[in-house]
């Protein structure tokens, strides 16, 4: 699926901080790029330097005004993101956090053998700072908002190779449940996305993963896997007033395949 070409700018005047492009086939870079069609003016992380060449040139694609390093692990650099958001904004209407990380020996064990420095690690990255940046989101979103983060089909059952995050991606769902309780009455929606299976970087991680995308394309209802165009549309219209009434939920795009056994 491409981007279509959209006349009707429809979240034209919102702001929002899209964290997790890595590249062209990151699904933030989905997101950010549904939004942007829509009119929405973006803020843009990268991990490291590392990282730059790859996302600067998206950044620019998005005509994105501010473009910052983020590492969540390291102190500090998650502040000064939304300071800065402060400083040129003063306001903020929508968050995208697609980042998780576990490190390699911890997501491919056993979850029974995972090591107490592993699993913080795998929480502190992978919900932790969800949390922690909706907290800072608060109160720049004067007018309301919405927060979104990403998960996955393997919180609510178990999912070879999956493993730890797993237990990770159930944790954040409830925090978005949770969140979404507690901002709702300043009219701050949330909520968790959960993708179909997407070949992406982050994936690549996962062993047997091909065969997971198989398994999605042949069993899903619509007998196709998704993009992250896809997901980018979906997610952006949550943003859109339209959608007001929705929060706390675990919404899924995903071509049905939850649905099947």
């Amino acid at each position: 699926m491409i981007i279509p070409d959209v006349k009707a700018k429809l979240l034209e005047g919102k702001r929002g901080l899209v964290v997790g492009i890595a590249n062209d086939q990151s699904i933030a870079w989905g997101c950010a790029r549904a939004f942007r069609a829509l009119g929405a003016e973006l803020a843009v992380t990268y991990l490291n330097d590392k990282a730059k060449p790859y996302v600067e040139p998206l950044a620019d694609a998005l005509e994105a005004p501010i473009f910052m390093p983020l590492d969540v692990s390291m102190p500090g650099q998650l502040e000064l993101v939304f300071d800065r958001i402060g400083e040129h904004w003063g306001e903020l209407d929508f968050l995208v956090h697609s980042i998780a990380f576990s490190p390699k020996d911890t997501l491919q064990g056993r979850v029974v053998d995972v090591q107490r420095d592993g699993f913080l690690k795998t929480m502190d990255i992978s919900c932790w700072s969800f949390i922690r940046m909706a907290q800072l989101a608060e109160p720049l979103m004067k007018r309301g908002g919405t927060l979104f983060t990403m998960t996955y089909y393997g919180s609510q059952m178990v999912v070879k190779n999956y493993n730890v995050m797993g237990v990770a991606k159930a944790a954040l769902e409830s925090a978005v449940r949770y969140i979404a309780a507690e901002l709702g009455p300043k009219g701050i929606r949330v909520h968790a996305i959960s993708p179909g299976p997407l070949a992406t970087r982050a994936a690549s991680g996962i062993p047997e993963f091909d065969d997971l995308l198989s398994k999605a394309e042949e069993r899903a209802p619509t007998r196709s896997l998704v993009s992250i165009d896809d997901v980018g549309m979906a997610t952006a219209f949550l943003a859109h007033d339209a959608a007001r009434s929705m929060t706390g939920d675990t919404i899924y795009i995903d071509g049905g395949y939850h649905i099947m056994d």
